[in-house]
């Protein structure tokens, strides 16, 4: 006797494979936290990847910082 399908199991397609999927590979991570950040299409002609957008990033938050401690 098979068991009865649960709701997911009928939102599954036959060609999902699963079997080599491991279990919590990416959970450490994503319990850390993760942003995610849709960017506009006129911005992201500008970054072709993500590790051009953080070196920007970081580069505008090392002015930000600056110009703080220089108004003190």
């Amino acid at each position: 006797m098979s068991k009865p399908a649960k709701a997911a199991d009928k939102d599954m397609r036959a060609e999902y494979d699963f079997s080599r999927g491991v279990r919590g590979k990416h959970f450490r991570r994503y319990h850390r936290g993760a942003n995610v950040v849709v960017l506009e299409p006129d911005v992201a002609k500008v970054f072709s990847n993500a590790e051009t957008v953080n070196d920007s990033l970081r580069a505008l938050a090392g002015i930000i910082r600056r110009q703080k401690v220089a108004a003190k």
